[in-house]
């Protein structure tokens, strides 16, 4: 009896296998893009859309969107940033001239960091559910220790398109969005209509919460331990506009602590792994804010790390 329960054993974990199987398939959502698909809303750059992007450049102004990254700076733990400068070889005074025929000095730098720190793209592979990735990526398929080996950062073309920014402090008439306070989707309608804000598809839509402006040099700690955002439900709006990227002025994007009924960082879920959206993290919108500008041109070109997850970067808006 026992030999024979020992048997049956491949075929239990065979039909246990197949049942997990069934169930990932379940709750995944195939790409628009095709099943091959790894750049997801990238696909929306193309020559029209960054022609009409192009036509919204009338000042000659310019914005990097990307704030100043600093070692120590709070960061989502365990994320942190270091940074060292070396001379190579001429530690000490040592002379080169027999090396490069003059007595040259430089500086180079070395840095320890994870790139999800400070202003950010989060890629494709960076969060899922169920170990279920973009276009039904399972992650045990891709996520190698040296790298991704699908959904990459260095797959990703220069994001280039038309860029919106929702004031949400203008909205709610404060100076910089509370602690934890959450963002509906009748929040986002209301700020776009009051702002003369129309959703494009392929948009890069920008929310300014001033919750880095207020609180990053302020009090540090409560900057990166909680911040206002999105909820899920105003997620899945923004989703359905059918934009290129979603970002906001924090680290997280999602309300954090989560509202009620929500799932913490459940957006990042609805974006990346159902929609294949882009989330840009820790942007620089006070100018814009400040300054009305509402409609700009967005250009980003990451650095191409293959097999990155993520990337720090510097997106400029221009107007």
């Amino acid at each position: 009896m026992q030999h024979r329960a020992y048997k049956a054993w491949p075929i239990v974990l065979l039909f246990f296998g197949l049942s997990f199987q069934a169930a990932a398939v379940d709750h995944c959502k195939p790409s628009k893009w095709g099943a091959d698909d790894e750049i997801g809303a990238a696909n929306y750059v193309n020559p029209q859309q960054i022609l009409a992007a192009t036509r919204l450049v009338k000042l000659g102004e310019s914005h990097g969107l990307g704030i100043v990254i600093e070692p120590g700076m709070p960061a989502f733990p365990p994320r942190f940033t270091q940074l060292q400068v070396v001379q190579p070889g001429q530690q000490l005074g040592v002379d080169t001239s027999q090396t490069y025929g003059w007595p040259m000095s430089y500086n180079d730098d070395l840095v320890q960091m994870w790139l999800g720190t400070g202003p950010q793209l989060d890629g494709l592979g960076h969060l899922g559910e169920d170990n279920l990735f973009y276009n039904c990526n399972q992650g045990k398929d891709f996520a190698q220790i040296t790298g991704l080996t699908k959904l990459s950062i260095h797959q990703v073309p220069p994001l280039i398109g038309r860029g919106v920014l929702l004031d949400m402090t203008r909205h709610f008439n404060v100076s910089a969005m509370a602690a934890g306070q959450v963002i509906t989707s009748e929040d986002i309608k209301t700020a776009a209509k009051a702002q003369s804000v129309v959703f494009k598809t392929g948009d890069v839509i920008l929310l300014h919460t001033g919750w880095t402006d207020a609180k990053l040099k302020s009090d540090p700690e409560a900057w990166g331990s909680t911040i206002p955002g999105i909820s899920n439900e105003a997620a899945q709006y923004l989703a359905g506009l059918n934009p290129m990227a979603v970002g906001a002025d924090t680290w997280g994007l999602e309300a954090v602590p989560a509202g009620p009924g929500d799932k913490l960082f459940f957006g990042h879920s609805i974006l990346l792994k159902d929609n294949g959206i882009y989330i840009l993290e820790t942007m620089d919108t006070g100018r814009l804010a400040s300054e009305k500008v509402y409609e700009f041109m967005f250009v980003l070109g990451q650095a191409k790390l293959k097999g990155a997850v993520q990337m720090i970067i510097n997106p400029v808006a221009m107007w």
